[in-house]
């Protein structure tokens, strides 16, 4: 079937059969009040003219948009690209790359004797970084790379080292703040360091303060000898981070790797060793506060050390999570030979199936007194320990006429996207069991970061509602306002904050507004979420107070900016690791939390 776009993007001009028309015919319908309509949300809706939304309905209809994605993706103003493929290049000297992005490195560092080659600064502040090291450092000897302060504050950063160190021998590898503050980090580690010699890895604040994110390790260290591992401070103060560890150290020698402060204060983090040290000789692997201070989480190992010979594994102050996890051992050390393991105060809730017993030590294992006092212990570490961003939450009495407050950094990091019209996006499957019809759709890759941000974005709106919540998840305009009717009536306001003036810089507080008269209301309030069309999380919030304030410039008392705050009265159905709680002290359902709307959220409620 030939298929023809018009070219560029058209708005409404006159003809009420573009989408944007559509839209306005359908707002009037369903909003009674006669209030100016807002034009930050207008300007996400589809820019697609008539002739294109029908062309692209008529594809949707027939499950044929895959064959002309590019097409569909610039029409529709979509972003459908998370993977690139940099263009390759080979040095042979040492480099000291600072300020630079995006770029693939192939065969380099080959064969060096010497040498280092340092990353620092590297795709920082970038939306999309992206960084491919291709056999970087074979067959190297004495030659060192150090990644310093990569990919920092990115959205979604996208990282593959495959072949990476394979056959060096002595040197070593540093990531330090390796993709600290990133939205969505993916990482790949195929074949890192195979058959090396000593080539010594270091993670140290490694993917710390990240949400939503992978990382995997396959093939690590697998024939190597003596190649050393440390990780520190991995994952610190992260959301929902996975990591898969698939035969890592496989057939090693001497393999010896330590995990150290490892998902520290984390929340919900899931990690896969499958295979680790198999068949591998004299191995020592050594787990120190491993998972501690962690909101659940899980943790499986799978023919860990299995057929091993004198390994050796500690766990000591493993998994003691602020909210009780998962643990499974399967197979774990089965058939080998002259191996200790010891569990030191391990944490509770734990599954061992078919496991080595010989050679395997338990001191303070799952005892409910021991580990009582240490989650409780842990509880009152997490609110000292973990790291919340100045301003992000604060109590009502902070908006008073003339405090001067620090405003978080509100800023807008998703890629720019708009809405898809209803009649498109209602054809589009949005279900983790269809998974793999959204991949072939958006052509993305298995285990590509595609893939990633299509299945994360459909558990979090698969997730069972909290207490009090309704929520629903919408890829057009029109659903948005269906679901903001049904919560609140038709005569309804949305607002967000003007612009993200103020940000990471302290304000004064100038006239507050409270919305309908400042009483205990409900609202809708939208958050985006990241996906190849634009797509918001929509919740109803019971029992808040929304206010309108206007920021000033703390030195000349100039208005600079018209926030948006929501203070959430009942807290009680909150964790106690949330983040809130973490800043201001406190317990669910003892205060009061307040929040700016950020850039490009927003929240509905019924008009003043």
């Amino acid at each position: 079937m030939q298929v023809c776009f018009a070219e560029g993007k058209s708005s409404t001009g006159g003809n009420p059969f573009t989408a944007k028309a559509s839209l306005i015919r359908y707002w009037n319908k369903q909003i009674s009040n006669k209030l100016p309509k807002p034009s930050f949300l207008l300007s996400k809706a589809s820019p697609l003219n008539a002739v294109d939304s029908a062309v692209l309905t008529k594809l949707a209809t027939q499950n044929a948009l895959s064959s002309h994605l590019s097409s569909f993706c610039s029409s529709a103003n979509l972003f459908c690209v998370f993977d690139s493929s940099p263009t390759s290049e080979k040095q042979v000297k040492d480099a000291n790359f600072a300020f630079y992005s995006n770029r693939g490195f192939a065969n380099y560092g080959d064969s060096r004797i010497g040498g280092v080659d340092s990353f620092k600064n590297y795709s920082d502040g970038l939306n999309m970084p992206s960084g491919s090291f291709r056999r970087y450092s074979g067959d190297s000897t004495d030659h060192h790379e150090e990644f310093t302060s990569y990919a920092r504050d990115g959205n979604v950063a996208t990282g593959s080292f495959a072949g990476y160190g394979s056959g060096a021998t002595g040197g070593s590898g540093e990531f330090t703040n390796y993709d600290p503050l990133v939205n969505v980090p993916h990482l790949e580690f195929t074949t890192y360091d195979p058959n090396g010699n000593n080539h010594k890895l270091t993670f140290a604040a490694y993917t710390d303060d990240t949400n939503s994110g992978t990382e995997s390790f396959t093939s690590y260290g697998k024939n190597g000898k003596n190649v050393p591992a440390e990780f520190t401070s991995y994952g610190d103060n992260s959301n929902i981070i996975g990591s898969t560890f698939t035969a890592y150290g496989q057939l090693a020698n001497s393999q010896n790797d330590s995990f150290k402060a490892y998902g520290h204060s984390s929340n919900n983090p899931h990690n896969n060793f499958k295979s680790y040290s198999l068949g591998g000789n004299a191995a020592t692997d050594t787990f120190s506060n491993y998972r501690d201070g962690a909101n659940v989480g899980d943790d499986s190992f799978q023919s860990y050390a299995r057929s091993s010979n004198s390994a050796e594994v500690n766990f000591a102050n493993y998994g003691r999570t602020f909210n009780v996890g998962n643990d499974t051992f399967k197979e774990y050390g089965k058939g080998s030979t002259d191996s200790s393991v010891g569990f030191k105060i391990y944490g509770l809730n734990y599954t061992f199936k078919d496991y080595e017993r010989k050679g395997v030590t338990f001191s303070q294992y799952s005892r409910a007194s021991s580990n009582t006092t240490a989650t409780a212990t842990t509880a009152s570490g997490i609110s000292v320990n973990r790291w919340v961003e100045p301003g992000k939450f604060f109590r009502e009495s902070m908006l008073k006429e003339g405090n001067v407050m620090v405003m978080p950094d509100i800023r807008d990091r998703m890629p720019e996207r708009s809405f898809l019209p209803r009649v498109i996006a209602s054809k589009l499957p949005f279900s983790s069991s269809r998974l793999q019809e959204l991949k072939d759709i958006f052509h993305a890759r298995d285990n590509s970061t595609m893939e990633h941000v299509i299945a994360n974005a459909l558990e979090e709106c698969e997730r069972a509602p909290s207490r009090g919540e309704t929520k629903r998840c919408v890829g057009s305009v029109e659903d948005m306002i269906d679901f903001a009717v049904s919560v609140l009536g038709h005569d309804v306001v949305v607002r967000t904050t003007e612009t993200t003036r103020g940000s990471k810089q302290r304000v004064m507080v100038g006239e507050v507004r409270g919305i309908n008269g400042g009483k205990v209301t409900r609202s809708v309030s939208c958050h985006q979420s990241l996906y190849p069309y634009l797509l918001y999380y929509c919740h109803s919030v019971p029992k808040v107070r929304v206010y309108e304030v206007d920021i000033l410039d703390v030195e000349r008392k100039e208005k600079m900016n018209k926030g948006v705050a929501i203070c959430h009265i009942d807290t009680s159905a909150w964790s106690q690791s949330h983040g809130a709680f973490v800043a201001l002290g406190s317990s669910p359902g003892l205060i009061e939390v307040c929040h700016w709307i950020f850039e490009n959220d927003m929240t509905w409620t019924t008009s003043d």
